[in-house]
């Protein structure tokens, strides 16, 4: 069976809500890009967040999932469209991500709504990144204190 890794790396500097760090994709993808507290309560301002990371990553991989089943089942896209809104809720603990909504477009030739609808509801549930938001997954660590 094949494996496929991927990595990130974050350097985090101070505490929460006056911190900053750097979330750099290791496969040199894109260029170093900064998250803070802020950008994830407030104003983005030019920053990441873990949740805009996240919604990144389900809809990358939704939107795969998707041209696979349509072009295995109905017909080839030409074009889809995938907004991912993640959410996240504050309660007596914190916050806790609860949700990602996905908007889906697409340009489908020689298909009507219902055949894009049940395709998308195909994706949704086949999608390997959604798989493991619904179910969850073992989350390894290791730790090394330095200095």
């Amino acid at each position: 069976m094949a494996t496929i890794e991927r990595s990130v790396d974050t350097e985090w500097t101070g505490g929460l809500s006056d911190g900053e760090g750097i979330v750099s994709f290791l496969s040199g993808a894109t260029g170093a890009l900064p998250v803070t507290w802020a950008s994830r309560v407030e104003d983005p301002a030019g920053k990441t967040s873990p949740e805009e990371l996240l919604a990144a990553s389900l809809a990358s991989c939704f939107s795969m999932n998707l041209g696979h089943v349509l072009e295995s089942e109905y017909a080839r896209p030409q074009g889809l469209n995938v907004k991912a809104t993640c959410r996240a809720t504050k309660d007596q603990h914190g916050f806790k991500v609860d949700a990602i909504d996905l908007e889906v477009r697409g340009k489908v030739p020689g298909i009507d709504a219902g055949a894009f609808e049940a395709a998308v509801a195909k994706a949704v549930e086949t999608c390997p990144v959604g798989i493991v938001l619904v179910k969850g997954l073992e989350i390894t660590h290791s730790a090394t204190l330095e200095g």
